[in-house]
């Protein structure tokens, strides 16, 4: 059930985003325990000088193709599961979109079960619980 945040530059066609949406995803349900049918994004793009990022820092060099991840997930997860997302995300946008590995950035934050309602007011991640 995570919820990602993707920041870019404004200026992608309609079919890239949607590349980045399906590798995003397959990446999730593949390497971090996501289900097919848990799909929540919201892409964010940003004009010139709205988007800041340093080019170089732990990393890069970085380009106008800059994407950031902003995943917020209802549960933790381990750390070699986190890496095995990372390497698994940047191999599919490679692959599709094409957006070089140097690229992405990606942060992830971890909410309690009660934190989300996800329709009609219900608190539907400990509801279900037995």
């Amino acid at each position: 059930m995570p919820f990602t945040r993707i920041s870019l530059l404004r200026g992608k066609s309609p079919a890239y985003l949607e590349a980045i949406s399906n590798s995003l995803h397959q990446a999730l349900v593949d390497d971090f325990d996501v289900p097919a049918a848990d799909r929540f994004q919201a892409f964010h793009q940003h004009e010139p000088g709205e988007l800041v990022f340093d080019r170089h820092y732990l990393g890069g060099p970085r380009s106008d193709d800059f994407v950031l991840f902003a995943v917020t997930a209802g549960r933790p997860r381990s750390t070699e599961v986190k890496q095995a997302f990372y390497k698994r995300l940047v191999a599919l946008l490679a692959q599709s979109p094409g957006i070089r590995p140097e690229d992405v950035m990606v942060i992830i934050t971890t909410t309690s079960r009660d934190e989300w309602s996800f329709a009609n007011g219900g608190a539907q991640m400990i509801e279900a619980q037995p």
